[in-house]
C-alpha cells in the first residue's frame, strides 16, 4: 500500500526578472537562455522576506515545443535579516499555442500549463535550520510581472 504524500505551505515568492540573455543552442538541442532574478519577495506562514538581486538567476533550457526546464539558484534575506540559499529545478510545460501566449508576455490562466519545482535550502542562521532539512515542491505560474511559486514542504 503506498504511503500517502503529504505538503504543508509554507510560503510564496514573487520575482522580478530582467531581459534574458540569449545563449543559443547547445549540443543537446535546447536553447540556453540566462534569466537574472532581479528582486521580489516572500511571503508566508514560515518564512517572510526578500529576494536578493544580482547573483540569482535562472539558467532556462527551452526545447523546441516550448517546454521549459527551470533551474534558479537565488538568496533570500528572511525579515529576520538571515540569509537562506535556495535552489530549484522544474518544469514548465503546456499546448504549444499556450506555451506561445506566455512567451508573448500574455496574461494565462496558470490551469492551462503544467509548472511544477522541487525546491532544496541552505542557511546557517538558527532560527531557520529546519529548512536545511525540508524537500518542498512548488507550483509555479507566470504572470507577465513576473514568476510566481506557491512552495510546500513535503513531510
Amino acid at each position: 500500500m503506498p504511503l500517502p504524500l503529504v505538503t504543508e505551505y509554507l510560503f510564496s515568492m514573487d520575482l522580478t526578472v530582467g531581459a534574458p540573455q540569449m545563449v543559443g543552442k547547445g549540443p543537446d538541442g535546447h536553447d540556453l537562455r540566462v534569466v537574472a532574478v532581479t528582486g521580489g519577495t516572500v511571503t508566508g506562514p514560515a518564512l517572510q522576506g526578500e529576494i536578493l538581486g544580482g547573483t540569482a538567476a535562472d539558467w532556462l533550457r527551452v526545447e523546441a515545443d516550448g517546454t521549459a526546464h527551470i533551474d534558479v539558484r537565488l538568496t533570500i534575506k528572511a525579515a529576520s535579516g538571515s540569509l537562506v540559499y535556495v535552489q530549484y529545478s522544474g518544469i514548465r510545460t503546456g499546448k504549444p499555442e499556450v506555451l506561445a501566449r506566455l512567451a508573448a508576455g500574455e496574461a494565462v490562466d496558470p490551469a492551462e500549463y503544467y509548472f511544477r519545482t522541487t525546491m532544496r535550502f541552505q542557511t546557517g542562521a538558527a532560527d531557520l535550520a529546519w529548512m536545511n532539512r525540508t524537500l518542498a515542491v512548488g507550483t509555479g505560474q507566470r504572470p507577465p510581472s513576473g514568476p510566481r511559486y506557491d512552495v510546500y514542504a513535503v513531510r
